[in-house]
């Protein structure tokens, strides 16, 4: 259970660096009426946070194969 969530959690933060507009479209564009690009900040704050997300999926695989 826990090694498919940090799958996901790989999965997820993988997205989230490597195409954060892929992830803005997903999560945030519904809010709006109009086609808005996101801001330089979003781009960088949700690279941050997959890079939490793939440090955190990597460390749970990594702890529940080895102990």
């Amino acid at each position: 259970m826990y090694v498919v969530l940090s799958m996901v959690l790989i999965i997820v933060g993988g997205v989230m660096i490597g195409n954060p507009r892929l992830f803005y479209d997903i999560t945030e564009s519904w809010k709006h009426n109009r086609s808005v690009e996101p801001s330089d900040w979003y781009v960088f704050h949700t690279r941050l946070g997959g890079v939490f997300f793939l440090v955190v999926g990597v460390v749970g695989v990594v702890i529940l194969l080895f102990f």
